[in-house]
């Protein structure tokens, strides 16, 4: 095993950029050909790029070097009464990242980002089978909810409060 990788570098990018969209195929291909039989069929949805253009949200880009290696997006989602909420969607890291510490590196700036534009709560599903993915969202504070969307796919959703950064 090689330790000369270069840093793992994260953006806010536009969520239309070429990069994006072959990750989030490769993304959605994976899904699928690992989705747990037990649960039926993968529904194959991707959220708008424009539902991660600022003030409604943003999306991500982790790169090694030249290589896209992750992704993932936030979006505002309509407040539940009690919060001001954004939504954490399609976070993944190819085969290349895993294990380096991209979805934390990404998740950080995606709950800085919801910080900046006024979010209290940051929300998410996915599903139990993504054991790694559920293990880092309760390690960062994410408290498992009940659901708040119709999501086919998921099995579990959670909620994290944030504090709004006004100064940002």
């Amino acid at each position: 095993m090689t330790t000369d990788r270069t840093p793992v570098t994260v953006r806010i990018v536009p969520g239309d950029l070429p990069e994006v969209d072959a990750l989030l195929e490769a993304y959605l291909d994976e899904r699928e050909a690992t989705f747990p039989s037990a649960q039926g069929s993968y529904s194959r949805k991707r959220t708008p790029a424009e539902q991660f253009t600022p003030p409604r949200g943003v999306f991500v880009l982790a790169h090694d070097g030249d290589e896209p290696v992750g992704c993932g997006g936030l979006r505002r989602i309509a407040d539940d009464g009690t919060d001001v909420r954004f939504e954490v969607k399609h976070v993944f890291v190819t085969p290349s990242g895993r294990g380096r510490g991209v979805a934390t590196a990404m998740m950080d700036e995606l709950e800085r980002a919801g910080a900046a534009l006024g979010a209290t709560a940051i929300v998410l599903d996915t599903n139990d089978s993504l054991v790694a993915a559920g293990a880092m969202y309760r390690g960062r504070g994410y408290e498992r909810v009940e659901p708040f969307n119709d999501n086919p796919n998921a099995t579990a959703w959670y909620r994290k409060r944030v504090v709004p950064d006004a100064s940002v």
